[in-house]
């Protein structure tokens, strides 16, 4: 069974196609994610859980991208009703305009609608009739530039039809019209999966194969590393490798780009050497790699997880992965929520989401990872339209405007939202008021202020960049005072050095902006530092009442306070380390993972001083 897991992982069913139903012939349901070719668009499937389904984002940055193609075969030629499924991504905010624009395009004509001009919400817009038979090609024909959107396509025969819109309705619904099975496939069955393909997650899973256990690690993303992906492009930080346990941090530092990457437009994808992540990753024995597949579905008796659905984001297929133990490295605590795991949720005043940006000189050249802003001015002019529907920054301060470090303080860490937002339900919403903000903040250098007349908007984060969101909850829950008064534990795991580190909304910023601010500060007075390392209990990394689950990340158990020091990514990775040597250790006494702290922490601690990484030469 794994081998046929294996040998299926690059299989993708029947992409550019739409499929018909045999119980409904007059409907015909294209997924866009199943596009033939997305162009310019890219795939985002972050909020798929809140609506649905991954869609295409013309993020375009205000220059319209290329044409998404795919072709559809109808068998019934005839008169169809046209629907897409979209949204005005700006109208909960009331502003004028529609940024998100776009046509589709049937055999090269568009129709007569211009989609993405209505409704705060995912809905299907209606695109009036048109005559279908046999071939047809379809394009999505990007207007702007400005993050237009699109889920799905449908085409009925019967005018007096309406789609559902439900979440719940539609995923049976889309299972039907795709042709795809009730129930998903086998994925087989493991020792450990390990749901989250960040720095924590892709430790766990080396860190546990290595130990001999047979590991499946799932990434909805075609990259590894979260937020320090090139998707992303946030830096690490935090220190490894402390005695009296060297060797953690062995398995962070072979992830560890060469080359740290830092604000601007020297912080470029390729710093962060995806390709050799993949290919380490996908060279260790006793570990499949799934990219590409979110899990959202969960099966679970009482007190332990039995196994996960992960659906690939393109293709729709499900696979059904059941396993002995599971890791949430989700971030987001997903599969400790759906198995009805103990969560905790600070709901105001929680840290945002960044959406790290740069502006870069327009050089007229396709590779824009390649332009660096040192370069000498070539005179090229690049316009940048009005945005009366971003920020409204027009006569207000923000970082980067009228002195301070100019373009250096553009799109950088305190670039960030969703204080008070719903920190999981909302998190669409926070994304786009970092980039209403990002669009607001350059309209205003460029067209009110007239400067970088030569700059253009050169790369920014479709990905957001969570900080905080649920913390599962372990038999021992740090706080912050534990790490100011040093409170020794005796299954001490993870050292910490990153300081009590919480971001708040800017207090001059928040004032003008409210729920919306945009900008943060972070604390970095005195009462938020502590000598380091301090030795994070292994208590933190499993469920108190889920049996068989770890948690590796910044999901921990942990309070609102203590994850500031907590959640960077080297310490991160460090947690992931330890949790697949406890896993290792689960297997060998067939025990849990409370087991491990109650009967065997001394076996732990073995493994953590061996490392499960390349030996790490102790600091003298």
């Amino acid at each position: 069974m794994r081998m046929i897991l294996i040998l299926a992982l690059p299989t993708l069913l029947l992409l550019g196609a739409s499929r018909l139903s045999a119980a409904d012939p007059h409907l015909v349901l294209v997924e866009c994610e199943g596009f033939a070719s997305h162009g310019g668009w890219v795939l985002d499937q972050q909020f798929m859980d809140q609506m649905g389904s991954p869609y295409l984002l013309a993020h375009g940055l205000g220059r319209p991208v290329a044409d998404a193609t795919t072709t559809v075969r109808v068998t019934a030629p005839g008169s169809y009703r046209a629907w897409v499924r979209t949204k005005d991504w700006v109208a909960p905010w009331k502003t004028p305009g529609s940024p998100g624009r776009f046509q589709l395009m049937i055999d090269g004509k568009p129709l007569d609608t211009a989609f993405g001009t209505e409704g705060a919400d995912w809905h299907w817009q209606d695109g009036g009739t048109v005559d279908l038979a046999g071939e047809t090609k379809l394009a999505l024909h990007d207007l702007t530039g400005f993050e237009g959107r699109c889920d799905a396509i449908l085409f009925s025969s019967d005018p007096a039809y309406r789609p559902p819109n439900a979440v719940t309705e539609m995923a049976p619904w889309r299972l039907k019209l795709l042709g795809l099975p009730d129930a998903p496939e086998d994925g087989g069955s493991h020792d450990l999966v390990v749901v989250g393909g960040g720095i924590a997650g892709t430790c766990a899973a080396l860190s546990a194969a290595r130990l001999g256990l047979d590991v499946v690690l799932v990434q909805d993303r075609p990259v590894l590393g979260g937020n320090n992906s090139p998707e992303v492009r946030v830096w690490l930080n935090g220190n490894t490798c402390f005695p009296p346990y060297p060797q953690i941090g062995a398995v962070v530092k072979e992830l560890e780009p060469a080359k740290r990457a830092h604000y601007g437009d020297s912080n470029s994808a390729d710093k962060y050497e995806d390709e050799r992540r993949l290919a380490l990753v996908r060279s260790q024995a006793n570990l499949a790699l799934l990219t590409e597949y979110r899990v959202n579905q969960v099966t679970a008796t009482k007190h332990r997880i039995t196994g996960v659905v992960a659906q690939h984001t393109r293709s729709g297929r499900r696979l059904d992965l059941r396993a002995r133990w599971f890791v949430d490295a989700t971030g987001d605590g997903e599969v400790g929520a759906r198995a009805g795991a103990d969560f905790d949720m600070t709901m105001e005043g929680h840290m945002g989401a960044s959406n790290l940006w740069y502006p870069q000189l327009d050089c007229g050249c396709d590779d824009k990872d390649a332009i660096n802003s040192a370069l000498a001015d070539t005179g090229r002019p690049s316009p940048f339209p009005r945005c009366p529907w971003a920020v409204d920054l027009t006569d207000k301060p923000f970082p980067g405007r009228k002195g301070g470090k100019g373009l250096q303080s553009l799109g950088v860490w305190y670039w960030e939202s969703g204080f008070d937002r719903h920190p999981i339900d909302e998190t669409e919403l926070m994304r786009d008021q970092n980039l209403r903000a990002m669009y607001g903040a350059w309209d205003a250098l460029k067209n009110v202020d007239g400067l970088y007349p030569n700059h253009q908007l050169g790369w920014a984060a479709f990905i957001a960049g969570k900080r905080e969101s649920r913390r599962l909850l372990g038999d021992l829950i740090a706080t912050e005072e534990d790490f100011r008064k040093a409170v020794p534990y005796p299954d001490g795991s993870v050292p910490c050095t990153w300081p009590i580190d919480l971001h708040l909304p800017d207090a001059k910023f928040r004032a003008a902006n409210g729920d919306d601010a945009f900008l943060s500060s972070a604390t970095t007075s005195k009462e938020y530092h502590y000598a380091g390392p301090y030795w994070l209990p292994y208590r933190c990394l499993y469920s108190r009442n889920v049996d068989n689950l770890f948690m590796a990340g910044r999901d921990i158990s942990v309070t609102h306070q203590a994850l500031g020091p907590v959640r960077v990514m080297r310490t991160c990775g460090m947690m992931g380390e330890v949790v697949g040597m406890a896993a290792a250790v689960c297997k060998r006494h067939d025990t849990t993972p409370r087991g491990v702290y109650q009967d065997h922490l001394a076996e732990l601690q073995t493994l953590m001083k061996e490392g499960t990484g390349q030996p790490v030469k102790p600091a003298p």
